[in-house]
């Protein structure tokens, strides 16, 4: 049996349907509230930060996948992630299962140095902090023999569903809604995306290859990247609408933060959408050559052909 621990987001969504269709029918979701992706999925409620509960809800599974998400609220990071992460090791340590590890790259540098696998953490701000703490766990885990576990590190999301990136939210959303798009500090700049359905399909390749365990991957994306300016171009293209935008700038931003929380939480993101932000997963792409990268065009028209 393979288990996905936070099953109800876009990635463990995502990651179901690829596991059925390409791995194994022996799925097990687990979250607060599960809900059935496959008809063959069977649903296990537990909270992640109760040990006891993670440790019945991993029981008798061969790998998990830890997807779990948490609000953007930074004291809910320091005090739940760092627990949950230890209670899912301890528990794969128990149980002798292999540990799939889904992370993001806020523990890098926000500058326009490509980031690989091989990337220093220099993390910048609170929630950066929190998942470089995520990131040394896992390791650590695996230096000490503790797990047989692998890191698969993700860029910023774009994609169908529910999922939750700031270019989905600022700009494709608002596209497919007939508002204009809200861009983040510069249009200018160019920008590593990855098709949620591209990075779970890889994360399920990898956990069910062998050798891919006791490392970091970085996640494939299309390597034609494209400024804001440039992807807002190609929605005009794909669709004939005339879509508008605007750039704001970061003391409009810092003051938008003053008022609303959410805001206020994305903040100390704002570093890497001045400069361009290229991540590379040459590694996977040599690894695995025939794995199929969608192309900016087709997910982007199918996430502005969904959203309406």
């Amino acid at each position: 049996m393979q288990t996905i621990l936070g099953a109800t987001g876009q990635i463990g969504i995502e990651l179901a349907k690829a596991l059925k269709q390409n791995h194994t029918e022996d799925i097990r979701l687990v979250s607060r509230n599960p809900v059935k992706v496959n008809d063959s999925d069977t649903l296990f409620a537990a909270d992640l930060t109760c040990y006891d509960e993670t440790l019945a809800a991993v029981a008798g599974s061969a790998v998990v996948y830890f997807t779990a998400g948490l609000p953007l609220d930074t004291k809910t990071w320091q005090t739940q992630f760092p627990q949950m992460v230890e209670n899912v090791i301890a528990v794969c340590q128990e149980h002798g299962t292999k540990l799939v590890f889904f992370d993001n790259t806020y523990m890098y540098p926000q500058t326009a140095v490509p980031m690989t696998e091989a990337t220093a953490f220099q993390p910048y701000g609170k929630k950066g902090q929190v998942r470089a703490q995520l990131a040394q766990q896992v390791l650590a885990a695996i230096e000490s023999g503790r797990v047989s576990a692998m890191i698969c590190r993700a860029p910023e999301f774009y994609g169908p569903g529910k999922t939750q990136s700031i270019t989905n939210a600022t700009v494709l959303e608002k596209l497919a809604a007939g508002e204009p798009a809200k861009v983040f500090l510069r249009d200018d700049v160019v920008r590593s995306l990855i098709y949620t359905p591209d990075a779970s399909r890889a994360m399920a390749l990898l956990g069910n290859t062998a050798e891919a365990y006791n490392q970091t991957w970085h996640l494939p994306c299309d390597d034609n990247r494209m400024s804001y300016g440039a992807l807002i171009d190609l929605c005009r293209q794909l669709t004939g609408q005339d879509y508008r935008y605007r750039v704001i700038k970061k003391w409009q931003l810092q003051l938008l933060a003053i008022w609303r929380p959410q805001i206020r939480e994305t903040l100390e993101l704002l570093p890497r959408y001045q400069v361009d932000n290229i991540f590379l997963a040459d590694k996977f792409k040599a690894r695995f050559p025939d794995f199929a990268i969608t192309p900016f065009a087709e997910g982007i028209k199918k996430v502005l052909t969904e959203t309406r």
